[in-house]
């Protein structure tokens, strides 16, 4: 626990200032939690989309960028514009799955645009989410979980592997860079307690790293070579493109963010002691996502969220100060903008990388399961729920090219596992919401 100021009485723990030192050591703790995020993400983005290895580092950088200024903006929350509670922000798994659906159907400017579409959609939708959501209960969002973890396991397990006939495809070091990566993982979640448990997946890809620059798998000759000083480029692909239909499953997924950030919101109040009603800060959180995440667009990244694993650090530690996340965001920035330690994320290997993410992504899987432990599966209508929403789901992400045969407009919806699979889901769940039959007298009397 930290000592508290002397600042007047009555101060929220949430606004406590902090000496600078336990400013700067308790904000990098939030960094080495969440820093594996953005490096999976942008690692993802780049192997399916065959980056070059200066776009990559540029797309780093951005991306750790516009996760720094995004965790100051729901730190201070200026002009309503963030919570003003201890936030940090990150890529979350869903929308960069998402993100690759579309740039891969059409092209990554239209991926782009559907985050700076997603991003306004925000605004628009804060009056009346809340309506929506009864659309949303647990047996689909549960769904949706599901077809994320799966989709994006078969997407890194690409990235471990190599594409089917290349050379060195399923090459086994990197198999097994991969599986021990994952074994680290576990083993570092189950040795350490406290933070150290916490950063277990930073320490497993960190532990990954080693190996492989022990078996000759890390190239870092480049690291040093070109400028210190990274400037994250403005629309990076060109001109955003837009298309409502290609859109339409990013902003879907905004209505469940939405949902994900009231929770959030009012779980990190009651924590820091937030005095006041935590529903009227909700509104706040939500426009500094969506602040965040039209930023995220100008600089080609997908959304930027709040997370919710640095919740927990706030509860292990009791360090309750939102300035403690905006130190955090400050380092953030000041990563972006120092290209060695970007060029350095950008030549991580790719099977370290590929098992830190099927680790990290399989628990989304198990978040699915754990909501989806709510619903009684015994119910006809939750039953069918689950089953149509994982078939129209799964059938375009374990067979692709299903719908190849379809109109092209078709396969944006038709050909994205996700948001197919969530639709299919939400609406089978109303029919038989809608059409249950409702108590009635029989006419049988007791005898």
């Amino acid at each position: 626990m930290t000592k508290v100021l002397d600042h007047g009485p009555r101060l929220d723990p949430v606004d406590e200032k902090l000496p600078l030192k336990d400013l700067v050591l308790y904000g990098f703790q939030h960094v080495l939690v969440m820093a594996a995020s953005p490096i999976t993400a942008v690692f993802l983005v780049a192997q399916t989309l065959g980056f070059e290895p200066a776009l990559t580092v540029s797309i780093i950088s951005a991306t750790f960028l516009v996760c720094g200024l995004g965790s100051i903006l729901q730190s201070f929350g200026p002009a309503g514009l963030g919570a003003r509670l201890p936030f940090i922000m990150v890529p979350g798994g869903a929308p960069i799955a998402i993100f690759l659906a579309i740039a891969t159907q059409t092209d990554v400017q239209t991926a782009v645009g559907a985050v700076l579409m997603t991003g306004l959609f925000y605004f628009l939708a804060l009056p009346v989410f809340r309506r929506l959501l009864r659309f949303f209960p647990p047996i689909v969002v549960g769904t949706m979980l599901l077809l994320v973890a799966v989709n994006l396991v078969k997407i890194y397990g690409g990235a471990i592997t190599g594409r089917p006939g290349s050379e060195g495809f399923a090459d086994p070091v990197n198999v097994g860079l991969a599986l021990a990566t994952i074994a680290l993982t576990v083993i570092f979640s189950r040795v350490f307690t406290g933070t150290l448990q916490r950063i277990s997946v930073m320490l497993g890809l960190i532990a990954g790293t080693l190996l492989a620059a022990a078996l000759g798998r890390l190239d870092a000759s480049g690291v040093m070579q070109g400028p210190l000083l990274a400037v994250p480029q403005l629309f990076p692909f060109g001109l955003p493109k837009f298309d409502i239909l290609a859109s339409l499953p990013l902003i879907i997924f905004s209505i469940i963010s939405m949902a994900e950030a009231t929770g959030q919101t009012i779980a990190t109040a009651e924590i820091v002691d937030r005095k006041g009603d935590a529903h009227a800060i909700v509104p706040r959180t939500i426009r500094g996502d969506a602040v965040a995440s039209v930023l995220g667009g100008v600089f080609g990244t997908s959304l930027i969220i709040t997370s919710g694993e640095n919740v927990g650090i706030v509860r292990a530690t009791g360090v309750r100060s939102r300035y403690v996340t905006a130190a955090a965001g400050v380092i953030l920035v000041i990563i972006a903008l120092i290209a060695p330690v970007s060029r350095l994320a950008s030549v991580l290997p790719g099977a370290v990388v590929g098992g830190t993410a099927v680790i990290v992504f399989s628990i989304i899987g198990v978040i699915g399961i754990h909501v989806l432990s709510r619903v009684d599966l015994r119910d006809h209508g939750a039953m069918f729920t689950l089953a149509s929403g994982l078939a129209m789901g799964l059938m375009p992400i374990l067979v692709p090219g299903v719908y190849s045969q379809f109109p092209h407009w078709s396969q944006m919806i038709l050909g994205n596992g996700l948001a197919m699979g969530t639709i299919t889901a939400a609406l089978v769940n109303a029919m038989f919401q809608f059409n249950a039959p409702k108590p009635h007298d029989t006419g049988e009397t007791a005898q």
